[in-house]
Order: C-alpha cells, then sequence, then structure tokens
C-alpha cells in the first residue's frame, strides 16, 4: 500500500462548517476560520510556488478559479496543484467574452432551478449576449440578447450579489459626423437586471440634452453617478428615474411591440428596447467637483472623500461629512512624499468606517470619531501606522573632497519611491481571516524583489511575511490576490504577456504530522458531540 493521504486542512474546515459537527454552522465556520488564521500565520508555514503559467490573454481571478483566454478556460486553484475545471469551445473574436462577474447563491432565497443554488459566471459577449454559465461545468444556463442599437461592453455590480449594470460604449459618433458638428443626443446606456432569477429592471439612457457633456456614468447601490471632464460628480437616485421615466415595463420571454417593431423580449433579432428615456432633469441628489473625478463615500456616519479640483491639490485628500458637506477635524489628509507615483486612500472594506492611506513607504489606518463634548462632529485620527523597512541612506550627506582639498558637504534626497528601498505597491483586505495584505518591493542588482506581509487588522502588527520566487519589475502591471490558503500573483509584461504565479500554504513535515493529529482529534471529539446531541 502507498502512503496514506493526508486530509487538506481547508477541505476539512470547509465540511464541519456545513454541519457535518455541528448544527450552529455560523459560530463553527468563524471558529474554523481562526483556526486557519493560526495556521496561515504560524512561523513553520510556508507558502509554495506550486504552479507558473503564460498566456497571451488576460488572466483572471476569482474565488478560487483562474480564467484564461477571455473566460473560455477555467483553472481550479484550490486542488494541491491547479487542474482544468472546463474548456468552453473556441468561438470567433466577434464572440468572445469581454466581461464577468461571478454570482454565488444568496442565502435564505428560493430558486426556481437546482442549478441556480451553485456558482455561476455571468457574462457580456462582444455580440451583445448577456450568459449566465455554470461555474463548475462551462455549460450556458441562460442567455439574453441586449440590443443592436449599441455596443455593451462592461458589467459591474449596482448591489453586490443581487443587481447587476451592463454599460454601453460611449457613443461619440463618427469621425466624419463629429467633424461636421453634428452632436450625438444619447452618449451611452445602461441595462439594468436582477440577477438569478434574471428579471429586466430597464435600459436607461444618458442623453447628452439632459446631462449634457458626460465622461462617464455608473450605478452603484441604487445610485446613479454621472461624471463631468470638468471635474464635477452628481448622484441622482435609479428608483426615482425609473418611476417617472420608465415608458412601459419589459419582462425576458415576452412578446412585446416597440415602433413598429414586434419580437420577444431578450431574444435575438429585437433584444430589449431601452425603456427607460428622461426627458426632464431628475431630482439631484448630491453633487461635488473633485480633481479626476475622483469620490468616496463610506465611514459611520457616512462622510465622503475627495481631492480639491485643482492640479497643484493632487495628493491633498478632504473627508467631509455627507449631511451638510463640513470639513471633518483634522480632516485634510496629506501624506508628506516625493514620489514618482501618488499615494492612494479609500474606506477600509471591513465595513468598520475606517479610513486606509497608502504611500510609497507607509501605510495609515484612519479611524472617524466624535469631537469630545461635540457629537455633531467628526474628527479623524491614527489608528495604526504600517512603516516600510528602510535604512537611512548611507551616503547622504557625506562630505566630498575636491582634487584642491576643498571639502563639500553635498545634500540629496533620494525619492520616497526609489526602487531600491522598500517600497508599497499593493494594500488588500482578507476578509475571512481578518488580515491586511501588503506587497512590498524592493530593488536588488538588476531585478525587483517582492515580498507579502500579512498584517493584523485591529492593530497592524506584523503577522507573516511571504517572499515572491519571481523577479517584480515595477513597470509592469501587477495584482496579487490572497485568499485563504493561496497566494495568485498576476503579472502583464509588453506585448500582452500575462504570466500567473500560484503559491499554496504548506508546513514542514514534523509540523504537518502534529497538525494533522490534532485536526484528527478535533474531529474525533465534534463527532462525537454530535452523536450526544442527536
Amino acid at each position: 500500500m502507498g502512503p496514506t493521504r493526508k486530509p487538506n486542512v481547508c477541505r476539512q474546515l470547509s465540511r464541519r462548517a456545513l454541519g457535518f459537527f455541528s448544527r450552529d454552522a455560523g459560530v463553527v465556520q468563524r471558529t474554523n476560520l481562526g483556526i486557519l488564521r493560526a495556521l496561515v500565520c504560524q512561523e513553520s508555514t510556508k507558502f509554495k510556488n506550486v504552479w507558473t503559467t503564460h498566456s497571451k490573454s488576460p488572466i483572471a481571478y476569482e474565488r478560487g478559479r483562474i480564467y484564461f483566454d477571455n473566460y473560455r478556460c477555467c483553472v481550479s486553484s484550490i486542488a494541491s496543484e491547479p487542474r482544468k475545471l472546463y474548456e468552453m469551445p473556441k468561438c470567433s473574436k466577434s464572440e468572445k467574452i469581454e466581461d464577468a462577474l461571478l454570482w454565488e447563491c444568496p442565502v435564505g432565497e428560493i430558486l426556481p432551478n437546482p442549478s441556480d443554488y451553485k456558482s455561476s459566471l455571468i457574462a457580456l459577449t462582444a455580440h451583445n449576449w448577456l450568459f449566465r454559465i455554470s461555474a463548475t461545468t462551462g455549460k450556458v444556463l441562460e442567455k439574453i440578447y441586449l440590443a443592436s442599437y449599441c455596443k455593451f461592453r462592461y458589467l459591474s455590480w449596482d448591489t453586490p450579489q443581487e443587481v447587476i449594470a451592463v454599460k454601453s460604449a460611449q457613443n461619440k459618433g463618427s469621425v466624419l459626423a463629429r467633424q461636421a458638428g453634428i452632436q450625438q443626443p444619447v452618449l451611452l446606456y445602461l441595462a439594468v437586471f436582477h440577477v438569478l432569477p434574471f428579471s429586466l429592471i430597464g435600459i436607461l439612457e444618458i442623453n447628452k440634452k439632459i446631462f449634457g457633456n458626460v465622461t462617464d456614468a455608473t450605478l452603484s447601490h441604487g445610485i446613479l453617478i454621472v461624471m463631468y471632464s470638468s471635474g464635477l460628480v452628481r448622484l441622482y437616485s435609479f428608483q426615482a428615474i425609473t418611476e417617472q421615466f420608465m415608458q412601459q415595463k419589459l419582462d425576458l420571454g415576452c412578446a412585446c411591440r416597440w415602433g413598429g417593431t414586434a419580437g420577444t423580449v431578450g431574444e435575438a433579432p429585437f433584444g430589449i428596447p431601452c425603456n427607460i428615456k428622461i426627458t426632464d432633469t431628475p431630482p439631484l441628489l448630491f453633487e461635488v467637483s473633485s480633481l479626476e473625478n475622483a469620490f468616496q463615500i463610506g465611514g459611520h456616519p457616512w462622510h465622503y472623500i475627495i481631492t480639491p479640483n485643482k492640479k497643484k491639490q493632487k495628493g491633498v485628500f478632504h473627508i467631509c461629512a455627507l449631511k451638510d458637506n463640513s470639513l471633518a477635524k483634522n480632516g485634510i489628509q496629506e501624506m508628506e512624499c516625493c514620489s514618482l507615483e501618488s499615494d492612494w486612500i479609500y474606506f477600509h472594506p471591513d465595513a468598520s468606517g475606517r479610513i486606509i492611506h497608502v504611500g510609497p513607504n507607509q501605510v495609515k489606518v484612519l479611524k472617524l470619531n466624535e469631537v469630545e463634548n461635540n457629537s455633531a462632529q467628526h474628527q479623524i485620527s491614527e489608528d495604526f501606522v504600517i512603516l516600510a523597512n528602510r535604512e537611512k541612506n548611507k551616503n547622504e550627506n557625506l562630505p566630498i573632497v575636491t582634487a584642491s582639498g576643498r571639502v563639500v558637504k553635498k545634500n540629496f534626497n533620494l525619492l520616497d519611491d526609489d526602487p531600491e528601498q522598500e517600497t508599497f505597491k499593493i494594500v488588500d483586505y482578507e476578509d475571512e481571516l481578518d488580515l491586511l495584505s501588503v506587497v512590498a518591493v524592493t530593488q536588488i542588482d538588476a531585478e525587483g524583489k517582492a515580498h507579502l506581509d500579512f498584517h493584523c487588522n485591529e492593530y497592524g502588527t506584523l503577522l507573516k511575511s511571504i517572499p515572491l520566487v519571481e523577479s517584480w519589475d515595477v513597470t509592469y502591471s501587477h495584482e496579487v490576490y490572497f485568499d485563504r490558503d493561496l497566494v495568485l500573483h498576476i503579472e502583464q509584461k509588453p506585448s500582452r504577456v500575462f504570466s500567473c504565479y500560484v503559491y499554496q500554504m504548506v508546513c514542514d513535515p514534523a509540523d504537518e504530522e502534529t497538525t494533522n493529529r490534532s485536526c484528527e482529534k478535533d474531529l474525533q471529539i465534534n463527532f462525537k458531540l454530535m452523536i450526544n446531541r442527536s
């Protein structure tokens, strides 16, 4: 007999979380994730590069699945070595998938088909079809033909896992039309759907007559956000627009007559008519001006972050109350750094209301508190700071002796993102393990070396550092994902060459054996508890 196959820790924890050993799956799941976090951060745990691949088309990652060739090929990264889940038939360039979102079954809703309870990929093709594809087999489960009057190109969540928005490319008109001064009345379209089961809310047109010279528009949490080249950002209620300007309610799969043409809604060649046409300026919810349209809302209570709309203010962030636009105390945040790449700021995705401000050599986590003796005003204060590991430059301010013997003191300062110094490039949050992941890069000789650090989300303490074996070129585009026991690095090189590096958690043999004995003992205890309860 061959060696006994050791159980996968993550698989055991997932089975227990589904209720194999307890009736209270929620509590067990939180306990399991705490165990996994301890395993990930312990000193003996390593992350091993188990797979590397290259592609001529973009590579995407979503919840344990790696997608190649415009989502046509799917590889599971959960196994000990990545394995192919499916490969869809080859298609023409006009039929390729241009954008996709992963849909996962919401808890507590009754769905019409058993297949609806499994994860699906919602995909938008180049020829305006919207597909729902099984995330495990690649089989097309549902398809909707959108329209022929515009080119749809982008997918996004309006409400995560519930409502999607499909955005068209901007209608800029032909070169001849622009030269002749012919204005395009409709700038772009937004098609909005409830998912699972698919149901149409409507297709909205953004036209120049009502909104003016719009550069972009999107939907987020029921809010229509319209942006202008001047830096102006305007917010409208999508529900109010729908109630006031919807011309006709349309249902997918139903017969319809529109503009003298009859057909079935959502089927080719009829598609879906644009049924929300704004004829008057809708009520404005909020308006603000910000450099490059940078605008974010978050915090408790609601605040927003902008950069004053002047080029010299780049890198200066104002944090203001949404209710009255008042600036928070210490609400002007500016990281005093001299670098080629600007710092960035955003609301913490852990829903704590905190703010993350990232610069080349430090990560500040800020918190929003009430001002003492004034509950109406709020202030910004530091929660903790993560600093890059840097040594003081030995050559800085050293005296220089000239040929004549004169001593000259030369002053110079390096850039804060100088490649020879450790510089922060990516900061992300692993919500299940409650860890901040920080990618730091240092140029060593001719190549850059990166490491991924895990920090406690509550205190900022460094818990684990993982070296990445591949070199890191700061001129390339990079994405790094940390997902439970997996680290994945996607790199885009010149000439559209994409590389994917997969790391998985491993333990030293002695520690792994101890861990397995502990897991087996834990499983036996939980199994006995389950028998006693029943």
